[in-house]
């Protein structure tokens, strides 16, 4: 296992060079662009819908993907569609596994079966992330549209009581709460939530893009509008600190590891020479169901920041080819980034 400090001198080098960077070690593949559920943050239900299969990555796409990158250490099978509903996640999960690849992704829950469980488990998931917006059932089927509340506080536990059965440790499990105006107020209610299921850790997050870089009467205005409507960058912080002080305490009380959220946009810092002001485009890569090459998950939207696409060209080529470069060269220096970068809450550090 690599160091934090080998990790980090390594990473400077990569930026120091014009040279294209190392091929990566971790990537995330969109498995599905499908989902079951319609959440009012995701991109998912502005868009037409996708079939099961057709909005599927296939086995062959993905083993010729993985193949192609001996050195992968870490791969996330998730992206705007629900994991679970593509018909070759399971085989997807053993054919990584098998290669010694730490595989892991997130859930909206719904289609986490008992059986579905054991199966992953049985097939080495590194770690499992479900999604639970809200306390209550008003709330959390008020944000993600389709979606059962008792159902999914039902498969959590089986999933817990099934690790416990096969006296296994792994999935690494974890619950994820996307905060926003609409439900911050039930986030203790949710670290108790995670206490009494079984789960010790939770995450909690902003919005992932504000879409600001977009037109605000073009195709991304729907999402556009709700994220200026319920990001909690644009709420008071006195408003959130005192919610998040209150999950804090329920948290330590409880022995739940909690995550939060930078409130407020942090001021830019100047960097290093060289240093970038994101490591996505130099040590990953996202790629969608349809086979197109993105910089990161957060861009959301298969038509903005495509860098190539792996039935065109190899994943080295695209990766070493000049669109990623001049991607990258964007972030490097104190010039304004990428367009697609501006509105992204982790490129402004609140995520």
């Amino acid at each position: 296992m690599q160091s934090a400090a080998a990790h980090r001198t390594i990473t400077r080098e990569i930026y120091a060079t014009s040279d294209p960077p190392p091929l990566p070690t971790e990537l995330q593949v969109e498995v599905t662009g499908a989902c079951n559920l319609a959440c009012r943050m995701c991109l998912v239900r502005y868009r037409p819908k996708l079939g099961k299969r057709s909005g599927a990555m296939c086995f062959h796409t993905f083993r010729s993907l993985v193949d192609a990158l001996p050195q992968l250490e870490k791969l996330t099978l998730q992206g705007l569609g629900e994991p679970l509903l593509a018909p070759d996640l399971l085989a997807m999960v053993e054919y990584a596994t098998a290669r010694g690849i730490r595989v892991g992704f997130n859930t909206n829950g719904t289609l986490l079966t008992p059986p579905a469980s054991e199966r992953l488990v049985r097939a080495g998931l590194d770690w499992l992330h479900v999604s639970l917006d809200g306390a209550t059932p008003a709330t959390y089927e008020g944000i993600r549209d389709g979606g059962d509340f008792a159902l999914v506080s039902e498969h959590v536990c089986a999933l817990v009581e099934t690790m416990r059965r096969l006296e296994a440790d792994l999935p690494f499990v974890m619950l994820v709460f996307v905060a926003m105006r609409r439900n911050l107020h039930e986030l203790p209610a949710v670290v108790r939530l995670a206490s009494e299921w079984g789960v010790g850790h939770l995450w909690v997050q902003n919005l992932s893009h504000s879409f600001s870089d977009t037109d605000p009467a073009g195709s991304y205005r729907a999402i556009r509008e709700f994220a200026e409507a319920e990001a909690l960058w644009q709420e008071p912080a006195a408003l959130g600190e005192a919610t998040f002080a209150r999950a804090r305490e329920e948290a330590e009380r409880l022995g739940v590891e909690l995550r939060l959220p930078v409130l407020a946009e942090v001021a830019a810092r100047p960097r290093p020479p060289g240093q970038p002001g994101c490591h996505w485009p130099f040590e990953s890569a996202y790629v969608t169901h349809d086979a197109k090459v993105q910089p990161c998950c957060m861009v959301m939207g298969a038509d903005r920041a495509v860098l190539g696409s792996i039935e065109d060209e190899d994943f080295a080529s695209i990766w070493r080819g000049e669109p990623y470069e001049r991607f990258r060269a964007g972030l490097v220096g104190d010039g304004l980034p990428p367009e697609v970068c501006a509105g992204c809450s982790l490129f402004r550090r609140v995520f």
